[in-house]
């Protein structure tokens, strides 16, 4: 059973910007540079049936590609933070993508996500860090920012289970803005098998 997420990459250039704000917070346990990404919708441990249903339906968005900016830093969990984030500047484009798969999702059965969609690349996951401390972090590089790039696919990703973090798959990828929405079929049955944890 693949645990599935629809994602933007990061690309190269911008992957190396966020890089620079590793670091100078304890109790972070930093999230790999090839695992960034930018998260559409989370969609959890699925039958492989519902799989091959989710990548169909994904098979027939058609929306245009769009430019990105990250800008900002942030953390989730409040007086309990439990992650800080890269902010992304806002996107009619992005939001619009991201609608359309919650749609979908919930077409197919899949309960709504509870949570606002609040576009982010999670930079790190906090164990045990003082507010005050993650305050500091956050203060010292809240002005942020890295050059703009150009989104031109969105992509199926599975990872195990684990505490986040990585290690992450692309198990399918369609692009935007082409017209162009062929696919390699991914079988789940014999996906989960090589990739049972």
């Amino acid at each position: 059973m693949p645990r599935l997420f629809t994602a933007l990459e990061i690309p190269r250039d911008a992957s190396l910007s966020l890089s620079l704000l590793r670091g100078g917070l304890h109790g972070a346990r930093w999230i790999d540079v090839e695992n960034y990404h930018l998260t559409l919708r989370f969609f959890g441990d699925i039958e492989n049936h519902l799989a091959d249903e989710l990548a169909n339906a994904l098979d027939r968005v058609n929306r245009p590609g769009f430019s990105l900016s990250l800008s900002g830093v942030g953390a989730f969990g409040g007086k309990k933070p439990h992650s800080v984030y890269a902010a992304v500047a806002p996107s009619p484009e992005l939001n619009a993508l991201q609608a359309e798969v919650e749609r979908i999702g919930q077409r197919l059965g899949l309960p709504a996500d509870a949570r606002r969609f609040v576009p982010h690349v999670t930079l790190a996951r906090l164990r045990n860090t003082a507010p005050l401390d993650v305050a500091h972090y956050l203060s010292a590089r809240g002005n942020f920012s890295a050059a703009p790039f150009s989104v031109g696919r969105f992509v199926l990703m599975s990872s195990r289970d684990s505490v986040g973090g990585g290690p992450y798959v692309v198990e399918e990828a369609w692009p935007l803005g082409t017209g162009d929405h062929r696919r390699a079929a991914v079988d789940w049955s014999a996906a989960a098998a090589w990739r049972s944890f």
